[in-house]
């Protein structure tokens, strides 16, 4: 499991880097200012939370058994698909109903980082 996280996490940063500069140079000219700006949190934290990947990849070379530290990079990533490509689609069409989903990825974050800490703590 520590390499699927380590691997995910790269290649989600190899993404953070494409989408940022395909946001720095493609899209500056084509988006409104509020929808370059919503273009980028989503790039933002698409990076904290490819770094968090590779932090639980690297927590598990510790603690392998753990079931929360594994359920935590996956809330990681669909954090990531939930709160991210949502912010992504919604700046890209427009489609405002993107919105509703967006949140869910924030929990998804949120619920992460706390079973990181706690799966951490517990070693279970």
């Amino acid at each position: 499991m520590p390499r699927t996280f380590l691997a995910l996490g790269a290649i989600n940063a190899f993404l953070c880097v494409a989408l940022g500069a395909f946001g720095a140079h493609s899209l500056k000219q084509k988006l409104s200012i509020d929808m370059l700006a919503v273009y980028q949190t989503g790039v933002q934290y698409h990076f904290y939370h490819a770094l968090g990947l590779m932090a639980v990849g690297l927590v598990l070379l510790h603690f392998p058994k753990s079931r929360l530290i594994v359920l935590s990079g996956w809330l990681m990533l669909a954090g990531i698909v939930l709160f991210s490509v949502s912010l992504y689609v919604l700046s890209l069409t427009g489609i405002r109903g993107l919105g509703a989903i967006t949140p869910l990825g924030g929990v998804a974050f949120l619920s992460a980082w706390a079973l990181l800490a706690y799966g951490s703590w517990s070693d279970k």
